[in-house]
């Protein structure tokens, strides 16, 4: 979660919010609270590879987990080119930015293909310089800050009386992106140790420790960019280290940025090849994509796959679409999520039954914030593949 949205989403967030966008951050983080505590009550009791497209087969249906599966896997494949298209638009220039992002994409799916203990050492290694980072760049925002300034921006923030409700909603939408990543743990429900305690404990103290994270560096970026120049920056972090005193800290920021980038390619090939796996063992997708590498355990044909169609998504698409796409398909993914947690019985059950209502309720809001070309296009998408499913299902024998 602490990827490459900490250091590109509160600029969009700023322009659709304006002043309000730490409202819209606490929006977002209660719709990912919401759709967490779902995630980590359904995979206590289902800790299996899969997520929300084996639970919403086993709660709720077939149909509503294909839905799941297909919504998670188109949703994080465009996530995996906005990742890569990030990495590369920090770490090098412009002519070089597609090759090098095809590069990113091949090598960390090899290091996915060698075995999941691999790929969390390296997150951890990645997290940690994304970490270090960050707390460089709040210090050095704040090193030339004008108190007074910014103690004003943050009180405008706090006023609840001007606020574009839409544009803030639009803003949590957007921001909702930047957090969307403890799905990809309950997707890896084989490959860890005692997954019924595991597991929830993981996907709720990530989302607890990203909002502390978030909060920081959005109250940050407000204070010291204020709420129209946060809107128009394009590297809104390299933009308030460059307010600061400290110039020599711009540098973090990218190497940040880019490392950022970095570690949640490597967690979002992970989560979709283990999902592409799940489906394929149910004939939802070609059964070659169920194959698992003898040796070192992992759903390879899946990781391979999403590996070429990841490049060549890089290689056509622009950042802003493939965000928009990812955003559309993640929000229904989690909407089906909080549909199955609430079929679950008291026994089974870790958290209240509203906290489910309120995010099944508020994913659908925030799709309906989204722009209109990326929703138009999931739509499409989404459909193609519920008739490939009806139709295979209509030609099966009996």
């Amino acid at each position: 979660m602490v990827g490459a949205g900490v250091f590109a989403a509160f600029a969009p967030a700023a322009a659709a919010a304006g002043s309000g966008v730490l409202v819209a951050l606490v929006i977002a983080a209660f719709v990912a609270w919401c759709n967490a505590t779902s995630s980590a009550q359904l995979a206590a009791q289902y800790p299996v590879s899969g997520g929300t497209y084996v639970y919403g087969r086993e709660r709720l249906g077939p149909w509503w987990g294909f839905v799941a599966g297909w919504s998670f896997v188109i949703g994080k494949t465009a996530s995996c080119a906005a990742m890569a298209m990030t990495f590369a638009a920090y770490a090098v220039p412009s002519p070089w930015q597609r090759p090098v992002a095809v590069g990113a994409v091949l090598g960390l799916a090899a290091v996915n293909y060698v075995g999941v203990t691999r790929t969390a050492r390296v997150t951890r290694v990645v997290v940690s310089v994304v970490l270090v980072a960050l707390a460089v760049c709040v210090a050095a925002a704040w090193s030339g800050a004008d108190r007074g300034v910014a103690g004003d921006r943050l009180g405008d923030a706090l006023d609840l009386g001007d606020l574009s409700w839409m544009g803030v909603l639009q803003a949590a939408g957007l921001l909702f992106f930047a957090f969307a990543g403890y799905a990809r743990i309950a997707t890896m429900g084989e490959e860890v140790r005692d997954p019924e305690r595991t597991i929830p404990r993981a996907i709720v103290g990530a989302l607890a420790g990203a909002v502390v994270i978030y909060a920081v560096v959005g109250a940050t970026l407000l204070a010291t960019l204020g709420a129209s120049g946060l809107a128009e920056s394009t590297a809104p972090v390299a933009d308030a280290v460059r307010a600061g005193s400290w110039a020599w800290a711009e540098p973090v920021a990218r190497i940040g940025a880019a490392c950022a980038a970095l570690g949640a390619l490597l967690g979002l090939i992970a989560g979709v090849g283990r999902t592409s796996l799940a489906m394929a063992r149910e004939g939802d997708l070609p059964a070659w994509l169920a194959a698992v590498h003898p040796r070192y355990q992992v759903p390879h044909h899946a990781e391979l796959a999403l590996a070429v169609v990841v490049s060549g998504i890089v290689l056509v698409a622009d950042l802003r679409g493939a965000i928009g796409f990812s955003s559309f398909g993640v929000l229904l993914y989690y909407f089906v999520a909080n549909v199955a947690a609430h079929t679950q019985d008291a026994g089974r059950r870790r958290y209240p039954r509203w906290l489910q209502v309120a995010g099944a309720a508020l994913c659908v809001v925030l799709v309906a914030t989204l722009p209109w070309r990326p929703v138009t296009v999931g739509v499409l998408v989404l459909a193609a593949g519920l008739a490939v499913r009806w139709f295979r299902l209509r030609g099966s024998p009996a």
